[in-house]
């Protein structure tokens, strides 16, 4: 760690890198210096809303919470190295994955923006799919916009300009309509050998929607795909002040290509080589696994998408983990304060958490469904947080908690099953990361299991996505760039870095196996609840 006087200095030259990222409950800014150290931080948090049928944010949070985090990591640079910061080495902007948001000519957003968690563009996926081949999950923003020609939706004609939120922030701040190939290729399916979008495809799009007369063609809308280590813009002077509220922040940084919650979690974890991956939990979970060769066929369950650089990654992705985990942990701390008992949040999860290791390895025979939102992979259109047990259940808290991780990691499970177990693909090594893991144990053991596949966490596992940003930021902007970014991540960032690795145990993997199939069978249930149960309940 360099001392205070040198990263004072740092920070005054501006040999810095910072990354932003907007994930799904937490906007967070990280300022690193030249060894890849963390300086300072600061975050925001947020939520989406439930808005006429879709999950989205809106773009007044999106500038308050840039703002906020940013903010809040430049009062910490004050508060610890007495220095006001005017310039950074290098920027870059990350976001989660997929969703949908279209400008019309005047930069005018023309419908609330969709995020990831919508399971509102299944036909359009489904014809999509068979028209080129192809998985196009319902995510993808190609998804989105083909859906709102489906449902001949009147904003579609006025469209100038899609992107996803990364880009978005990017093109607020820069003026340029860039996009990182990891974030593009959860737009649109790329082409590995041009690191562009799939030519082929795009025309293939073009015919599907000649017959509506629109007046754009779909290269045309958008954004320009770059890769890891090209420069994207720079920094603008009403984007200086708009990050910045003090205007304090100098025009004319450089920025590298925004990219995706996906591609910044296999940065942070050193995992973008092939036979590599990693699993990020949080809101949503995903599995990134970067592959040798291409599948044997199109799965449903699996996205194909890129590592920054470019890499054909095999990602397993499902829209609920963390969110009912979180709800009733709030459920507990409300009980706990009530009882006169003042915890904070993090000593409650890790002793919540660890009761998990106290129950039976199958957890007693209950079942839970964290499903806030719908469920691609098991086939659930809405979702329904549930919780099941019989009379014969064995019902306690450490079972309770058990279950609840376990199904954290049910949806993911049955799609990485399909890469192990029918298309063989090798792993060498799993990396995990996420705020699971900032409690030592617990959630590498569960992973694990669930997995069945050694879990390594490193002690950047909790810098997140934010930091691996900073990372790609850096990565652009360093003399090392002529280096592959696996070179530079070995050789540079990761060099002396300490991994804890984890193996299976028998006991617990067999455990998992037996709730597994009971998560199966009892989607049924779930399916009856989102019948059943109106989300109008107060009506």
């Amino acid at each position: 760690m360099a001392n205070h006087e040198m990263i004072r200095q740092a920070i005054a030259l501006g040999e810095t890198s910072l990354g932003i990222e907007l994930g799904s409950t937490r906007i967070k800014a990280v300022l690193i210096d030249r060894h890849f150290e963390t300086i300072a931080s600061g975050s925001y948090e947020w939520e989406n809303r439930l808005q006429d049928g879709y999950w989205t944010y809106s773009l007044a949070d999106v500038l308050t919470g840039l703002q906020e985090a940013y903010s809040k990591m430049k009062q910490e640079v004050e508060q610890k190295f007495g220095i006001v910061i005017k310039n950074i080495g290098s920027i870059g902007f990350s976001a989660m994955m997929h969703g949908y948001m279209a400008f019309d000519d005047t930069g005018k957003l023309l419908v609330p923006f969709r995020t990831w968690r919508n399971a509102t563009a299944g036909a359009a996926a489904k014809v999509l799919t068979e028209q080129f081949k192809f998985n196009i999950p319902e995510r993808w923003s190609i998804a989105h916009l083909y859906q709102a020609i489906l449902n001949e939706e009147e904003h579609v004609s006025q469209i100038d300009y899609i992107t996803t939120l990364s880009g978005y922030v990017h093109w607020l701040l820069t003026g340029e309509k860039a996009i990182g190939i990891g974030d593009a290729s959860g737009m649109f399916p790329i082409d590995e050998a041009a690191r562009n979008y799939n030519e082929k495809m795009l025309n293939q799009f073009n015919e599907l929607v000649a017959a509506q007369g629109y007046p754009w063609k779909l290269q045309d809308i958008l954004p320009q795909v770059y890769t890891s280590g090209e420069q994207a813009g720079v920094l603008s002077e009403a984007g200086a002040n708009i990050l910045d509220v003090s205007h304090d922040l100098q025009a004319g940084i450089p920025l590298c290509p925004p990219e995706g919650d996906a591609g910044t979690g296999m940065v942070a974890t050193n995992s973008i080589k092939k036979r590599t991956g990693n699993v990020s939990v949080g809101t949503s979970i995903f599995a990134m696994i970067v592959l040798e060769k291409e599948l044997s066929k199109v799965y449903p369950e699996i996205d194909l998408v890129t590592t920054p650089n470019g890499s054909p990654v095999g990602m397993v992705h499902a829209n609920n983990c963390s969110s009912d985990i979180n709800a009733w942990m709030g459920l507990f701390q409300e009980f706990s304060e009530s009882m006169g008992y003042q915890e904070d949040a993090d000593k409650l999860f890790s002793v919540m958490l660890n009761k998990a290791l106290e129950a039976d390895p199958d957890g007693g025979g209950l079942l839970s469904y964290g499903y806030i939102s719908g469920e691609y992979i098991t086939g659930l259109e809405k979702g329904r947080p549930l919780f099941v047990r019989s009379p014969e259940s064995r019902f306690n808290l450490a079972n309770f908690m058990r279950t609840h991780l376990f199904t954290a990691f049910g949806a993911l499970k049955i799609g990485m099953d399909i890469l192990t177990q029918q298309e063989k693909v090798s792993i060498d090594s799993i990396l995990a990361h996420g705020g699971l893991f900032k409690t030592p144990v617990v959630g590498q053991k569960i992973t694990a299991a669930a997995l069945n596949i050694p879990v390594t966490v490193m002690p950047t596992a909790g810098e997140g996505g934010a930091w691996g940003m900073a990372i790609l930021a850096s990565y652009m902007s360093t003399n090392e760039r002529h280096a592959s970014l696996e070179d530079f991540l070995d050789q540079n960032v990761f060099n002396k870095v300490e991994a804890q690795k984890m193996d299976p145990d028998e006991i617990d993997v067999k455990g998992f196996e037996t709730f597994i199939e009971r998560y199966k069978r009892g989607l049924t249930i779930e399916q009856a609840a989102v019948e059943h149960l109106v989300e109008n309940w107060r009506d």
